[in-house]
C-alpha cells in the first residue's frame, strides 16, 4: 500500500538544512507543539501536542487529535515513540479536535497525564487526567470525567510537587488558576484559586502579563513560573516567588516576542548538569508557505542560570546555537530508525508487529544521526531491518558520513519483500566520531519501511 505524502514532506526544502539544522526545530517528521519534558529513568521524555498536516490556513485554526512522545539521552538525537494517547482516552471529551497542551509527571511509580480538552456542546474546556505504569503508557482515564472544569480558559495544565510532597495543578488562559492536588494525583482539596499577581492590569497595558502555558518548578530555593506572555506574538517570560502559591514577581523575558511566532509554550528542565528551555516555532511551516497555519515545531535552547537564580534572555529559536551533545551514539547497538537529529522528507508510523518505523516520502529524503562513535577500528558491516513494497530494483539506502553528500561508506540495495527482514551489507566506516546520514534513493523509495539499523565488526 502506498504511503500518503503530506504536503510539507513532498516539497524539497532547498537550503533549509543549513538554516535549520544548526539548532531548531529538533523534531521534523511531524508538526509538534507545547513541549512538556520529564526526566525519568535516566533520559528525557518529551511529551508534545500534535498539529495535523492539514491544519487550515489562518490564526487559531488548530487541528489536534493526539499527543506524542520522544526520548533522548544526548539532547540532540531524539527517538520518536509515536502517539502516546488520543482523545479516545477521554471518551467524555470532544473527539474531533482540541488535544491541546499536555504534561506528564511521575509519582509513586505511576505516571499521570494531564491534558486539556473540549466538552461536546459546550464552548468550554476541561482538564482530564490519565494514568499509566510506564512513561510511554498505555494511559487510561483515571476518573471518567474532568478533574477540573468545564469552564472557559481551563487549558494548559502544569503540575508541580513541592519538597514537602504537596502537589499543585496550575492552568489557564488568560487567568492563572491553581489547586492543591491530593497524593493520589487525581483529586484535589480546597478551592480553585485565581492568582492575579502576574495578571494583566485592567486599563494599563502590561507587556509582561501572564497569558497562558504555565510551567511551574523549583530550583534551589527559588520557585519559578514560566509562561507565554505579551500576546500576540507571544514570548516566553517568567516570574519568581518564595512560594508555589505566590505572589509571583515578573523577572524578564526568557525569549523576546518575535513576529515569526504568534504563540509559544515553555518547558524547562535540568538534565545531567545542564539547563534547557523548550518552546516552538513555525519555521518549517513558513518554509513551505507564507500563509500562517497552526503547524508548529518544537525547539530547545541550553542556558545557564545567573548567580542570583535569574534566567538570562536567550536568542530567538532560529538564532540560537545547537545544544551540546551529552554523549556519543553507539552504532554497534541496535538503533531505532526513528532516532533522528535532523531529517528531510521523512515520516514515522507504527507497525503492529515491529512498532515504530520511518519511511521516506521522496527520492533524496534522508535522516541525520549526530555524533556516531565508530571507535578506533570503525565498522565493516551494516544491518537494517526493512520492508520494501516497491517493484523497482534501483532503490537503495546510501550511508554517508560528514554531510548528506559526504563520503559514501556503503549502499544497501532494496529488493521487494512483503515481510520484515534483516539485510546486511559490507561497509567501510572509518574509526572516530562522525555524523551519519541515511539517504534514500530511487523513484519508488516511498515504498520502503525502515525499522532499525546496526553496525558491526566482523573478522
Amino acid at each position: 500500500m502506498k504511503h500518503s505524502s503530506p504536503l510539507y514532506l513532498t516539497i524539497v526544502l532547498i537550503g533549509l538544512t543549513q538554516q535549520l539544522f544548526a539548532a531548531n526545530p529538533i523534531l521534523q517528521t511531524k508538526f509538534t507543539a507545547d513541549p512538556a519534558p520529564l526526566v525519568a529513568n535516566g533520559k528525557v521524555y518529551l511529551y508534545t501536542s500534535h498539529d495535523e498536516d492539514d491544519a487550515p490556513a489562518g490564526m487559531a485554526g488548530f487541528r489536534m487529535k493526539d499527543w506524542q512522545c520522544y526520548t533522548s539521552t544526548d539532547m540532540v538525537n531524539w527517538t520518536d515513540h509515536g502517539t502516546l494517547a488520543t482523545l479516545a482516552v477521554f471518551p467524555w471529551a470532544e473527539q474531533t479536535n482540541d488535544a491541546w497542551a499536555p504534561q506528564v509527571i511521575e509519582r509513586n511509580r505511576k505516571f499521570y497525564l494531564y491534558a486539556p480538552v473540549s466538552i461536546p456542546g459546550w464552548p468550554k474546556n476541561a482538564i482530564g487526567v490519565a494514568v499509566a505504569d510506564n512513561p510511554l503508557g498505555p494511559f487510561k482515564d483515571a476518573l471518567g470525567h474532568p478533574l477540573v472544569g468545564p469552564e472557559t480558559g481551563f487549558i494548559d495544565p502544569t503540575v508541580f510537587i513541592d519538597d514537602d510532597g504537596q502537589a499543585y495543578l496550575f492552568w489557564g488562559n488568560p487567568q492563572l488558576w491553581y489547586v492543591k492536588l491530593n497524593e493520589d494525583m487525581i483529586s484535589y482539596s480546597g478551592d480553585i484559586i485565581e492568582d492575579a499577581s502576574i495578571a494583566k492590569t485592567e486599563g494599563q497595558p502590561d507587556p509582561y502579563h501572564y497569558q497562558e502555558g504555565p510551567w511551574v518548578y523549583k530550583r534551589n530555593e527559588h520557585y519559578y513560573c514560566a509562561y507565554a506572555t505579551t500576546c500576540c506574538p507571544e514570548d516566553i517570560g517568567y516570574a519568581m516567588s518564595n512560594s508555589p502559591e505566590g505572589p509571583w514577581e515578573f523577572q524578564n523575558y526568557i525569549i523576546h516576542p518575535d513576529s515569526r511566532s504568534s504563540g509559544n509554550h515553555p518547558g524547562i528542565i535540568d538534565y545531567r548538569g545542564h539547563s534547557y528551555v523548550f518552546g516552538f516555532n513555525y519555521k518549517i511551516n513558513f518554509a513551505i508557505t507564507e500563509e500562517h497555519h497552526e503547524r508548529r515545531s518544537v525547539c530547545v535552547s541550553q542556558f545557564e542560570y545567573n548567580e542570583d537564580g535569574t534566567i538570562p534572555e536567550l536568542p530567538w529559536w532560529e538564532e540560537t546555537e545547537q545544544v551540546d551533545q551529552l554523549e556519543h551514539l553507539n552504532p554497534f547497538a541496535r538503533t531505532e530508525a526513528e532516532t533522528i537529529c535532523w531529517s528531510e522528507g521523512i515520516k514515522s508510523d507504527r507497525d503492529p508487529q515491529n512498532g515504530m518505523f520511518i519511511y521516506p516520502t521522496r527520492n533524496g529524503a534522508y535522516t541525520q544521526v549526530k555524533g556516531v562513535d565508530f571507535g578506533e577500528e570503525g565498522a565493516n558491516t551494516f544491518t537494517a531491518c526493512i520492508q520494501y513494497g516497491g517493484k523497482e530494483i534501483d532503490c537503495q539506502i546510501e550511508l554517508h558520513i560528514g554531510s548528506v553528500d559526504g563520503e559514501i561508506i556503503g549502499s544497501l540495495p532494496l529488493n521487494p519483500t512483503d515481510t520484515w527482514l534483516n539485510k546486511t551489507i559490507s561497509v567501510h566506516a572509518p574509526g572516530g566520531v562522525h555524523d551519519l546520514f541515511l539517504v534514500f534513493k530511487g523513484n519508488s523509495i516511498d515504498q520502503l519501511k525502515l525499522d532499525y539499523w546496526q553496525f558491526m565488526i566482523r573478522g
